[in-house]
């Protein structure tokens, strides 16, 4: 994209996180801002395309997990991010068509591309929300038209919450998301890590202190509170979340780079 393609009320001179992650997989919905920032981040961990890469292929690993073992018809994927090839609904509908999806993002730019490319709506929407306001989400018309909240929900949080500083209160907002689900339900989380690779987190973080969000990478035992007490599935949280046998490319120095795990509510 192109500064003259920014829609109204985007500034394209501010990096964005969601565009940054567009660019690290190779996609074009991006600005020069985000380029430039997404190149520092590049330099200092150059393996930040084939964490994106992989990133999609974990989200791909839980949905498939989700809809085609577990049964799930309803999921709700906050903080989805832009539009890209082996997107949610495309993935849940192979394994059960009638699965309804809710995308939300609070970016006007991912929005109108999410919108752009849903056919479905009767199956599949896109809504503009924040994270940090659960209850305008959970009780928005939208998702009620379309999510039963009587019903097991699957809620996916991937690569989102290390983008949501402390004072903005991230356990306590992830809390009101797991008391609003009924039984039967799930909470996907992928999430940068501390513990293996500090000082490259640290130097990260900085440099997205030019974006329009934080980066806010956290310990395992910060993580594992977001799952409160719901039972972990799987092999719990861990740094790849191989339910399913993950590729032989992904390094142990890859997989350092933050941990991934799925709870279900008893």
């Amino acid at each position: 994209m192109t500064e003259e393609t920014a829609p109204q009320g985007v500034d394209p001179h501010i990096p964005n996180a969601a565009r940054m992650y567009d660019y690290y997989l190779g996609g074009k919905t991006n600005f020069a801002a985000d380029r430039v920032v997404g190149d520092m981040v590049l330099s200092v961990a150059p393996e930040m395309h084939e964490v994106a890469r992989q990133g999609r292929e974990l989200i791909a690993r839980v949905v498939r997990h989700l809809v085609g073992e577990m049964g799930i018809r309803q999921i709700i994927d906050i903080g989805s991010g832009l539009p890209t090839q082996e997107n949610v609904h495309e993935i849940a509908h192979r394994f059960a068509p009638d699965t309804r999806v809710v995308y939300v993002d609070h970016d006007e730019v991912v929005c109108a591309h999410g919108r752009a490319i849903l056919v479905e709506p009767e199956k599949v929407i896109m809504i503009q929300g924040d994270l940090r306001t659960p209850r305008e989400i959970i009780d928005s018309p939208e998702v009620r038209a379309l999510i039963d909240f009587r019903e097991p929900v699957a809620v996916l949080m991937m690569f989102l919450l290390h983008l949501v500083p402390d004072e903005d209160g991230p356990q306590e907002i992830v809390a009101a998301y797991r008391a609003a689900l009924p039984a039967g339900s799930y909470l996907a989380i992928s999430h940068a890590g501390t513990d293996a690779r500090p000082e490259t987190m640290a130097r990260i973080s900085a440099i997205y202190e030019r974006a329009n969000s934080p980066f806010v990478p956290r310990g395992r035992e910060a993580i594992a509170g977001f799952f409160g007490d719901f039972e972990m599935v799987g092999p719990g949280l861990v740094n790849f979340w191989p339910l399913v046998e993950p590729p032989e490319s992904v390094s142990p120095e890859l997989a350092s780079m933050g941990y991934s795990g799925v709870g279900r509510k008893l």
